[in-house]
């Protein structure tokens, strides 16, 4: 949709910590993807939150994303 997604190392961070797991190593990752990033951002783009060619940052905030456009 012509839009750039730009991960600050603080979202980064969450995401690793989130999608790693001891036992089962980084499998966990992809659900941890999904779940803090994909969902919510498709919910942003549903609502026209953002537009063709707007760069959105994704930072973390707690425990979830935050999206933004830059």
């Amino acid at each position: 949709q012509g839009m750039r997604l730009e991960v600050t190392p603080a979202a980064r961070r969450l995401i690793v910590t989130e999608g790693y797991d001891p036992e089962y190593g980084a499998r966990p990752l992809r659900r941890a993807i999904q779940r803090l990033i994909e969902n919510p951002l498709s919910s942003e783009l549903l609502r026209g939150a953002f537009s063709e060619g707007d760069t959105i940052v994704v930072d973390a905030d707690g425990e979830s994303m935050r999206f933004k456009k830059s």
